[in-house]
């Protein structure tokens, strides 16, 4: 499995934006889908956005659709979530993870990923 290390969460106000990073290492990144799954307090981990293999093919959440946007960088072993127009309700522990897979396509499934990053906290206020 690779590893994966979260940074650029923080304190911001509503409506305005961050940039999370996710640095991978330790096995060959274009062999892994990505994709970020957050948790709110008390409630259950949610699917964020997830990326395929190479990047190209992309899928989000209907919550974030819109506002964020993953990308993956498979030259440096990256995956970013760019969050813009940020809410409240956004104001989570956000997850980097991992799905090594053979196919061209997207997880939509918190469950379907197998390896995740420590998370990273992200507060929005009002």
């Amino acid at each position: 499995q690779v590893q994966l290390v979260e940074s650029g969460g923080g304190l911001v106000q509503a409506g305005g934006s961050l940039r999370l990073s996710c640095a991978a290492s330790g096995r060959t990144f274009s062999n892994y889908a990505m994709g970020w799954v957050r948790q709110a307090p008390g409630k259950e981990r949610e699917f964020v956005a997830g990326s395929s293999r190479s990047g190209v093919t992309t899928t989000y959440a209907t919550s974030v659709k819109g506002r964020f946007t993953i990308s993956k960088d498979n030259a440096k072993n990256t995956v970013y979530l760019q969050m813009s127009s940020l809410k409240p309700e956004d104001t989570a522990v956000y997850f980097c993870a991992s799905r090594a897979t053979t196919y061209t396509r997207t997880y939509r499934q918190a469950g379907e990923y197998g390896n995740w990053g420590q998370g990273t906290q992200v507060t929005v206020s009002s």
